[in-house]
């Protein structure tokens, strides 16, 4: 089924949606190696994911019909591969800013790739490029938000949290999704105009223990840091007690107190 609802320019002009998919990413990603040449925008969107993914093939739990499965399709070939991060940050903007119109306060983004409020995850970003020479052929950008779903599993309730847990009702997801769409568009234009300074700044600001004291683990050692940036690479900055350090994605854990 392919509906043209969203009013934007290209994100989700052609949209496809699914009842059941492994992954909306594997699916697209396999749309795209097999058929003429797809729209820049294409979404794909399930209402049930049974092989979600979060980063590096960790699992994204899903219940069917209530929240947020999709990827988008985007051609990022003007972007110099030293700063592929600057495409997180881009949709991590958009996702923030898109919820943030719904719950006015205490939406973060967490470095690298998760949306969260307070100290609860509510979804995840992941992207798969494909290269070609020294540009980004395609970009396969997925997106997973717990939006409608109220209960989850004992393992991840003090992890995990949704829209309906915080405002006590239900979203239409199409109106969480158009907004997302709307916004993906302003940040990703932002990003072809080569603004990479105001793009960092507006990160940082957004960025979940950016500036506070915190405590880490690395390599099974607990120690006490302050975020205070993160490099064109995606590497995040640490100050420590013996000054600063870059960890590379899956190096460091957050140690959460709450």
């Amino acid at each position: 089924m392919q509906n043209n609802t969203f009013s934007t320019l290209f994100v989700g002009q052609n949209f496809i949606k699914l009842k059941e998919v492994d992954s909306t990413n594997n699916y697209l990603k396999n749309l795209v190696s097999k058929s003429e040449p797809l729209a820049e925008g294409t979404v794909i969107m399930a209402d049930n994911q049974i092989a979600g993914r979060g980063q590096q093939d960790s699992i994204w739990e899903t219940q069917p019909g209530k929240n947020i499965s999709a990827s988008v399709l985007l051609k990022p070939s003007f972007l110099p591969l030293n700063k592929q991060f600057y495409l997180n940050i881009a949709i991590s903007l958009a996702i923030n800013d898109a919820l943030s119109y719904f719950i006015p306060s205490g939406m973060k983004i967490k470095w690298p790739n998760d949306i969260y409020y307070g100290n609860k995850k509510m979804g995840g970003i992941l992207i798969e490029n494909t290269l070609t020479g020294y540009a980004i052929k395609t970009a396969v950008v997925g997106i997973g938000l717990n939006v409608n779903q109220a209960i989850f599993a004992d393992n991840l309730k003090q992890k995990a949290t949704s829209v309906i847990q915080i405002l006590q009702k239900e979203t239409d997801l199409k109106d969480i999704m158009a907004l997302i769409f709307s916004y993906m568009e302003k940040y990703y234009l932002i990003l072809k105009s080569g603004k990479y300074v105001s793009l960092q700044n507006e990160y940082l600001k957004r960025l979940y223990n950016y500036g506070v004291k915190a405590l880490y683990n690395y390599n099974g050692e607990i120690f006490e840091g302050t975020i205070t940036g993160v490099e064109d690479g995606g590497k995040l900055v640490v100050e420590t007690n013996e000054g600063k350090k870059s960890f590379n994605f899956k190096e460091i854990e957050f140690i959460h107190t709450n």
